[in-house]
């Protein structure tokens, strides 16, 4: 089999190769019946299996189920000769957000483009699908500032039928936990909530977690009492080292809104992505959060970094009465 995918006969011309993942490639395009340019996701040769096939078709499906503004569209989708199956989407042009990251944007900038993100993680939520690979490399981030959500090649319907390892079939709610058939696990373990069912709510966590700190989310070392987690094959720390500790520059409420989405027992972790998103934006407000419970000092602080332009004109208000009265009695 040819490892380039032959295109001859269809209405795309296919060009340059753009990127190569788990199960397939992506080739930028030209559609010729509408003359515009697209990608095409194809079965990589070497994986051209029934399952991967399978897999591919069904990515294609659940994205076009989800017509949203930062989940890139899916136009068309069929078969090669070969048997391959491909589909066709929107040609993406940005960087990829560890990239952008990189670069060293501000931190506001940042959280709005966490919070985009968010956006459409819970859209996706709201229609009965899980991700569960997000991470700096799946999402892009466009010249304009858009922010595209990609690969959802292992993402589940809340609604498919249970793994085949035993598991118990999906709880409603936006962030079900269950395994992938056979215990096979996928995604990237560092953005994999600790119990395999990459919650999307830790992954965005992790995210979060990388774009206050540059890099995935670390673990301390677990002393005597600590308590330790298997997942991803290992046996691990449940103790995230506090992004403070690499950023002290971190408030501590958004470090303890990352934590708490980072949390080892889902319990513990906010129930929905809204519910993120909501601190995330209320930090940016100047607000108070959910997750960090502020002393009196501490609120007083907030309240005047946040009202700081009034409190200096009612300041130079007072402190001119003053000088005038003084002037008025000399």
């Amino acid at each position: 089999m040819s490892q380039r995918p032959d295109f001859e006969g269809t209405r795309y011309e296919l060009g340059r190769e753009v990127a190569r993942g788990g199960m397939g490639v992506v080739y930028a395009a030209r559609d010729r019946e509408l003359g515009r340019e697209v990608a095409l996701k194809v079965v990589a040769a070497e994986m051209a299996d029934p399952e991967t096939i399978a897999r591919l078709r069904r990515e294609a499906r659940i994205i076009a189920h989800l017509e949203h503004p930062g989940i890139v569209p899916v136009h068309d989708v069929g078969t090669l000769p070969d048997g391959r199956v491909f589909y066709a989407m929107k040609l993406v042009s940005g960087k990829r957000l560890d990239v952008q990251v990189r670069e060293g944007p501000p931190i506001g900038e940042r959280l709005r483009l966490f919070l985009r993100i968010c956006e459409a993680v819970a859209f996706a939520h709201a229609h009965g699908v899980i991700h569960r690979d997000l991470k700096p490399e799946n999402v892009m981030v466009g010249p304009f500032g858009e922010v595209l959500v990609m690969d959802w090649g292992v993402a589940k319907h809340r609604e498919d039928p249970p793994a085949g390892d035993g598991s118990a079939a999906p709880q409603a709610g936006p962030h079900p936990d269950h395994d992938t058939a056979h215990g096979t696990i996928l995604g990237t373990p560092a953005y994999m909530a600790p119990e395999q069912a990459r919650a999307d709510v830790y992954a965005l966590g992790a995210l979060l977690y990388f774009l206050l700190t540059g890099r995935a989310p670390g673990r301390t070392k677990a002393g005597p009492d600590e308590p330790t987690r298997t997942w991803a094959g290992a046996t691990r720390p449940s103790v995230i080292e506090p992004p403070r500790r690499l950023a002290p520059g971190i408030s501590r409420s958004l470090e303890a809104i990352c934590l708490k989405a980072l949390a080892p027992d889902p319990e513990g972790r906010y129930p929905r992505v809204d519910d993120l998103a909501a601190d995330v934006g209320r930090f940016l407000e100047g607000d108070g959060v959910s997750a960090y419970a502020e002393n009196p000092w501490q609120r007083a602080r907030r309240f005047a970094t946040r009202h700081r332009t009034a409190i200096a004109l009612v300041l130079a208000y007072l402190v001119m009465r003053i000088v005038l009265l003084v002037v008025a009695r000399i």
